[in-house]
């Protein structure tokens, strides 16, 4: 059964529709990557998820459970971390930490030891007696992770966790991450920076103006983005009549000069060459083509397809 599914889930907004007609499916154990411009409809995704919004139609479910009718069930299940950390400011880091687990009715000894594993877990024990309102940003949002954490909740829903935050912090971020899906939590994470999605997820799913335009795994969505090759090539000299040659070739949709970032040779610029195999050839053959019309070879690369690039390459960068 699917952890956490959404049915036609529809959001409206008077004439404004945040989302619109969303199937997601995220099973159990899986790190899922929410992506998608400001205002594409992953905050409105996330906060019906998290049973602070109400669905204008379709169904959002957390393990078999519906929201807006079985919510009571689905917050014990459920974690939340918005992207920025509320109120209680002039707390210490352990009163408010012991707050949220009253809440929870973690009583007694048992609450005691909850608070000290999230802190441990969390790496946040030295600093159990600051004030929050002293805590960096960083901090603060391991604490944010580590109020959710104390109910043991199997899915954490989590929205843009790493924004605003310097790379230490990032890096510190990602890695508690990591081991919260090591424990199997069943994680949704939106995000913008894609590299570190990559590394952390193994589902993803591209949101535009309120629709979901894929939803899969990491490598089926770098081969969906992935319409034939872009080469990197540099010439010791003759760049132009270079890519005169190259225009010609079977198989090359597009070559153009542009500025590369000086690691391409003895030049600072590069032929970006467009080759679809479909049309005829290799992209193998360039080199040879090259060489055989007198040209000295100083860079050969194909450009790498990622997330980013996929992301750039299948939305239209459309907002509501």
């Amino acid at each position: 059964m699917p952890m956490i599914e959404t049915i036609n889930l529809t959001k409206r907004y008077n004439d404004l529709v945040a989302l619109n007609a969303l199937n997601l499916t995220i099973n159990e154990g899986d790190c899922f990557g929410f992506i998608g411009p400001n205002g594409a409809g992953k905050t409105t995704t996330i906060k019906i998820l998290a049973t602070l919004l109400k669905p204008s139609s379709g169904q959002a479910q957390i393990n078999g459970l519906t929201v807006g009718y079985q919510n009571r069930q689905i917050r014990p299940l459920i974690g939340y971390v918005p992207d920025f950390m509320g109120a209680y400011q002039d707390m210490v880091v352990h009163e408010y930490l012991e707050f949220f687990a009253a809440a929870y009715n973690i009583n007694g000894a048992q609450r005691k030891k909850v608070v000290a594993d999230v802190l441990e877990l969390t790496e946040l024990t030295y600093k159990q007696t600051a004030e929050v309102s002293s805590l960096s940003r960083g901090m603060q949002q391991r604490l944010s992770i580590a109020r959710v954490l104390l109910h043991d909740p199997k899915v954490l829903l989590m929205d843009e966790p790493a924004s605003g935050l310097d790379p230490r912090a990032r890096i510190e971020i990602r890695e508690l991450l990591k081991e919260l899906k090591r424990m199997g939590k069943t994680i949704l994470i939106s995000s913008h920076i894609l590299h570190e999605l990559a590394e952390l997820c193994n589902t993803v799913g591209i949101i535009e103006k309120g629709q979901l335009l894929f939803s899969g795994s990491v490598n089926d969505i770098l081969k969906k983005a992935k319409v034939g090759h872009v080469i990197h090539v540099a010439v010791a000299e003759r760049m132009e009549a270079a890519t005169q040659v190259l225009t010609q070739m079977p198989g090359v949709s597009k070559a153009e000069v542009v500025m590369g970032d000086g690691t391409a040779g003895q030049t600072d610029q590069l032929i970006h060459v467009a080759y679809d195999e479909a049309a005829g050839g290799v992209y193998t053959d360039i080199p040879n083509v090259l060489i055989n019309n007198g040209f000295r070879i100083t860079h050969f690369q194909e450009e790498p397809v990622n997330l980013e690039t996929a992301f750039m390459r299948l939305t239209k960068g459309l907002v509501q």
